[in-house]
């Protein structure tokens, strides 16, 4: 039996996806949450009777790709796919990057989503047909590997290690304002928005 967490906000949507997936004889909907950060905290009370998170995106009270690079960072033993109605390309590689083991969409039929997640739970990528398009076409154009600087290297680990602003300051002997400058370069550089996407995203290429 595969064992299923839904974390999207709309209870709806919740019913519509625990209805399908219960329809099959081997997956089972144990809980659901109604953003990231329930998702988290549910994951880690059902380990290990729990396989597999459905995320959405975008929910009030927390971010699902936020939440995906937490449970990954906390080295928690379950696979997190995202389910949403969104397909743009930054949506994607953030999701990607931050250790989604899929992505899919929600207008998929009942049987596919049922193989996705199947597919899922033994260890292979699941990508809607759409999503794996507009991945390769990013890869094909894709610019050379992000270049930091030996300091914004140095800010980034320590970032990683989950030192603050002032933290990071007082350990590399420079003012507060001057680590924010370069956490705004490391973030252009990297084509990120936060400190949790840019950590993974450095990690991706090697650069930590």
């Amino acid at each position: 039996m595969i064992r299923i967490l839904l974390a999207d906000d709309h209870p709806v949507v919740r019913e519509g996806l625990r209805g399908m997936l219960s329809a099959e004889p081997d997956l089972e909907v144990v809980a659901e949450a109604s953003n990231g950060p329930q998702a988290e905290a549910l994951a880690a009370e059902l380990l290990p009777d729990l396989d597999l998170i459905l995320m959405d995106l975008r929910m009030p009270g927390g971010d699902g790709v936020e939440s995906i690079a937490r449970i990954g960072a906390a080295g928690l033993p379950v696979r997190v796919v995202v389910l949403t109605t969104y397909e743009n390309d930054r949506d994607i590689l953030r999701a990607v990057e931050a250790g989604a083991a899929g992505y899919l969409l929600k207008d998929m039929a009942r049987a596919e989503l049922a193989d996705a997640v199947r597919a899922a739970v033994r260890g292979e990528t699941v990508l809607a047909p759409s999503v794996a398009g507009r991945l390769v076409d990013r890869l094909r154009t894709r610019p050379e590997r992000p270049r930091l600087s030996d300091r914004e290297v140095a800010v980034l680990r320590l970032v990683a290690e989950g030192a603050t602003n002032a933290e990071i300051g007082r350990r590399l002997f420079v003012a507060e304002s001057t680590v924010k400058t370069h956490l705004l370069r490391i973030f252009g550089k990297l084509e990120v928005t936060d400190r949790t996407a840019a950590v993974t995203t450095a990690m991706r290429h090697d650069l930590l």
